[in-house]
């Protein structure tokens, strides 16, 4: 494999030579075809010139190629000479090359190649969400671990040391929100590497490296533990207290229709169908086909108005993010919802007092056909419906839950009602995977398992001729009576021994 390497940098070096000699390559009038038109030379002379190009490319990586092989042949005079890493070191370079997987060395740090990455990939596959969350990790959770190390440098090694460093390190706040925990959780620790993981995808793509060191991982198990919710006869109270009109919407929306905020905040009135015609054939409902999220004015930049349906002015201008209602993040997340009546008849008069507020102010009142929105129109933030919920809490003296939990008691409820019909709560719910359910609602099937085995023990087992079987006879409890006790009582009690003295008599005479 060494002579053919020497050998096509010898061809490619008197090509270089012949044309640096005579000027570069000939153009077709130079080498006298004067049957061509103007215009076929031009594009002859085009591809020449592409030609040439191409061939200094590849005289370049052959020139390194033979550079390099040159320095591990001169570092030993012999065979003899050479360590085992050495030895070991040249036969994978002499077998990379003979399968033609060889890749030259390449100086690429991480920090440098997930700019690239980002700037190629990202742009291209993410959503603005997406892309702040993706960045964010990479800010904090990747360069300043392992940005400056080079790309060929990550083995699998240094990856499963890199997850022991990120169990240790701190977790960074983002934005105005403090982390829960005081080390970066399991869950983020999986996120990191799955990020990790598409990215080294490509830079296998690219040519940097031979084989992705993240694949095959062996990451922390992410363990979903059983979450705080509230049931019925909570909510019931918690309505019946709240006064704050568009909590209260939030509220219903939540828990009758299992949607996430950022769903109920992005709902827009022409997609409500709550008509007299709907409600009298059951056919009341919501579609769910965008959510208000906040996101930084650089994933807007850097991806445009992709899934972007509004961009909402801020009142001050010079802040770094923006509000948008955009396409939710999954397919799953569009979807269809059916209303219960009562909640339908809420909406309705929720409708008639905005629309009266929308005439009282005129032009006041800024449009946006959000259903739940501020008073003045525009729209409402996650952090307002939170905080009014926060107050609801203390005044009701309600358990301390956080919102999103509404949407695990409506999925928990649901599941019972239907006996654990996971397609339909699904459909509801807008998982991407059904996993998710049975993953975080496994005690609630375990219930439903648990009567179907009651269900089988009436409805099968109970039949008394199955086998002869039967239940085992209760131990009847003997009776022990208390001779030293009695006489005593009788000796206390005249009566009552002349009393017992008569129904023996009489029982004898019988």
């Amino acid at each position: 494999m060494g002579f053919l390497c020497f050998g096509l940098f010898s061809l490619f070096s008197e090509l270089l030579l012949v044309s640096r000699k005579h000027g570069g390559f000939h153009c077709l009038a130079d080498l006298g075809l004067d049957g061509v038109n103007d215009i076929t030379s031009d594009i002859l002379n085009v591809l020449y010139r592409l030609a040439e190009k191409h061939i200094y490319d590849a005289y370049e990586r052959l020139t390194d190629t033979y550079e390099m092989l040159s320095n591990v042949a001169e570092s030993a005079d012999s065979e003899e000479n050479l360590t085992a890493s050495g030895i070991k070191f040249r036969h994978t370079v002499t077998q990379q090359q003979f399968n033609g997987t060889f890749l030259p060395p390449n100086k690429t740090t991480v920090s440098s190649f997930l700019e690239d990455f980002v700037r190629t990939y990202g742009v291209n596959k993410w959503g603005v969400s997406m892309y702040d969350s993706n960045t964010a990790i990479i800010a904090n959770y990747i360069n300043p671990i392992i940005g400056e190390l080079e790309v060929q440098a990550i083995t699998a090694r240094v990856v499963d040391q890199y997850v022991q460093t990120l169990k240790k390190t701190p977790a960074v706040s983002r934005g105005s929100r403090k982390p829960s925990t005081e080390y970066v959780t399991d869950k983020t620790i999986v996120k990191i590497i799955k990020l990790l993981r598409c990215a080294f995808k490509q830079a296998v793509r690219w040519e940097l490296i031979g084989k992705n060191p993240f694949d095959n991982v062996v990451l922390p198990k992410t363990e979903y533990k059983k979450r705080d919710i509230w049931n019925t006869d909570t909510i019931r109270k918690a309505l019946d207290e709240c006064t704050d009109s568009k909590l209260y919407i939030a509220m219903n929306l939540s828990f009758a229709c299992s949607l996430r905020l950022g769903e109920i905040l992005g709902l827009t009135w022409d997609n409500v169908h709550i008509e007299d015609a709907n409600i009298a054939a059951d056919d009341a409902y919501i579609f769910i086909d965008k959510e208000l999220v906040r996101c930084t004015k650089q994933a807007i930049e850097m991806l445009g108005e992709k899934d972007i349906y509004h961009i909402f002015i801020p009142l001050m201008p010079n802040t770094s993010t923006r509000l948008v209602l955009k396409k939710p993040k999954t397919d799953s997340s569009i979807r269809k919802v059916w209303l219960p009546k009562t909640v339908a008849y809420i909406l309705r008069e929720w409708r008639k007092s905005q629309n009266e507020l929308k005439e009282f102010l005129g032009d006041e009142y800024a449009d946006f056909n959000l259903v739940v929105a501020l008073s003045n129109g525009r729209p409402c933030e996650k952090r307002i419906i939170e905080k009014e919920f926060l107050l609801l809490k203390e005044k009701a003296g309600l358990p301390n839950v956080v919102f999103h939990s509404l949407r695990h008691s409506s999925t928990t409820y649901k599941l019972k009602l239907n006996h654990g019909d996971l397609k339909a709560t699904q459909g509801d719910t807008g998982h991407a995977e059904i996993d998710m359910i049975t993953k975080v609602y496994a005690h609630i099937l375990d219930e439903d398992r648990k009567i179907n085995a009651q269900k089988f023990e009436s409805a099968f087992y109970s039949n008394p001729d199955l086998r002869k079987v039967a239940p085992p006879p209760e131990e009847s409890q003997s009776q022990t009576v208390d001779l030293a006790a009695l006489i005593e009582q009788l000796q206390k009690s005249p009566e009552l021994a002349n009393t017992l003295a008569s129904i023996i008599a009489g029982q004898k005479a019988c």
